[in-house]
């Protein structure tokens, strides 16, 4: 977006014709700004992706709650290490994260 810098208001966009390239025109008062038709970049950056920290590590996992009343999707096991999070309002209910003890599928339950 650009806009004018004597009047404030939005440019407006004007396709290029035979007599001009493409520009920007303020609609209230004669201000034209011209439109380069080449974008040059200058400096190429290479991004770098962040390491990513586990918000629940395994050592949190081994010194959690155990239960026998979760059942794991991927095993079948019965028996799990739990974690409760608050991730929503206060008023829901709290997330629980499970790990299984057999074979340390993660999953959780809203």
């Amino acid at each position: 977006m650009e806009f004018c810098p004597t009047c404030g208001l939005l440019l407006k966009y004007e396709l290029p014709k035979t007599s001009h390239p493409a520009r920007f025109f303020c609609p209230m008062c004669p201000y034209v700004s011209q439109i380069e038709p080449k974008v040059q970049i200058k400096r190429k950056q290479k991004l770098v992706k962040k390491a990513v920290d586990p918000i629940i590590t395994k050592d949190d996992m081994t010194n959690a709650p155990k239960t026998e009343q979760a059942h794991c999707p991927n095993c079948g096991h019965n028996k799990a290490a739990y974690i409760q999070f608050q991730t929503r309002s206060a008023d829901e209910p709290m997330t629980i994260n499970f790990t299984c003890e057999k074979c340390s599928h993660c999953w959780r339950e809203d």
